[in-house]
């Protein structure tokens, strides 16, 4: 190759194995985005760009830097965007596709993570550590009996989403507590969820019959609002909501009203509508909400292997092999078309 691709990385922290890797590529170059800067500040680096890096979390990246339309049309030398880890609702993935552009994740990367802050959520809501911790706190005498608990052993799991995430907190509840458990994800079939361990249903039934209900499914225009207060109503008396997920999924209000009322038991809460909520949060008020500012996924363990999984992907798309992980196969053939073109001007 006569000049090196531009892979521009726009975000927060990412392991430092994400720039050594690409770096050490004699056919790449990485430039960091300061993501404080307006668009049109930006716009000369963003343009020269072949890949382009960014956060997962729609809500760590400010507006006018979210890949969209009128980002891909000013940026035409675009072949592939990547999301940092496994969600990627600040990429517009229908814009991606109509600009011939391969968008990718790193499904899979956080799983570890995100399944064991979901089980230290049930956990720690079933066992009632978080009131308990704060009661010893005061200072006043505290009756043990008035935070009785209970176990997982036994109970039922209903997962939302039966991907990497899902499936791992699968294998978790039915190996650890010989859980019983339910699956609703409708892109995936009876037989393969069953060979996962959990049985397939519908989500009102999976409702009904939860303890705990999960949520590991991304934010989209499908999922938005899927939990409101119906879903709230269906669930079984006294359950629990846990969602690791995406803000904007679940509707934080009803969900309030759910646990004040005292239909619900508790919440383990790890994502927001706002990043991070504010203090006076009507849910941050109850006692009985595990809260937590969307850390399940970020491990050192898990944020190594996100970052190396992101680069690794991007040297081969570049270098013109398969990518692993697309969430647009359907925009390979015009990909392919737009890629030998980059390679023919270079």
């Amino acid at each position: 190759m006569s000049a090196r691709m531009q892979v521009s990385y726009i975000g927060g922290y990412i392991d430092p194995g994400f720039d050594r890797t690409i770096e050490a590529c004699p056919d790449l170059s990485l430039v960091r985005i300061d993501k404080s800067q307006s668009f049109a500040a930006l716009h000369s680096t963003l343009a020269a760009s072949h890949a382009i890096q960014i956060d997962s979390a729609r809500l760590d990246i400010p507006e006018h830097l979210r890949i969209g339309r009128e980002f891909l049309t000013q940026c035409p030398q675009i072949l592939v965007v990547s999301a940092s880890g496994a969600g990627f609702d600040a990429i517009d993935v229908s814009a991606c596709t109509d600009a011939g552009v391969i968008a990718v994740n790193q499904t899979g990367g956080n799983r570890e993570a995100v399944a064991e802050h979901t089980l230290g959520m049930m956990l720690s809501l079933t066992k009632r550590i978080g009131e308990t911790d704060k009661a010893l706190r005061t200072g006043d005498p505290v009756d043990r009996i008035a935070f009785m608990g209970d176990d997982l052993y036994g109970k039922t799991v209903g997962i939302v989403g039966f991907g990497n995430t899902g499936t791992r907190v699968a294998e978790l509840c039915a190996g650890l507590f010989a859980m019983t458990v339910l699956a609703y994800d409708p892109y995936v079939g009876a037989n393969a969820i069953t060979a996962r361990g959990a049985r397939k249903v519908e989500l009102d039934e999976l409702l009904r019959a939860s303890d705990f209900v999960s949520l590991h499914c991304p934010l989209t225009a499908e999922t938005t609002r899927m939990i409101g207060q119906r879903e709230y109503a269906a669930m079984k008396p006294r359950a629990f909501f846990v969602t690791a997920a995406r803000g904007g999924i679940h509707d934080e209000a009803a969900l309030y009203e759910a646990l004040k009322s005292g239909h619900l038991a508790g919440a383990g809460l790890d994502v927001w509508e706002q990043e991070p909520p504010p203090a006076d949060h009507p849910l941050l008020t109850l006692p009985n909400v595990i809260a937590s500012p969307h850390t399940a996924g970020v491990t050192h363990a898990a944020r190594r292997r996100l970052a190396l999984m992101a680069a690794e992907q991007l040297i081969d798309i570049l270098r013109g092999g398969q990518p692993q992980r697309m969430l647009n196969p359907e925009a390979l053939p015009r990909f392919r078309e737009r890629f030998d073109k980059v390679l023919a001007q270079r």
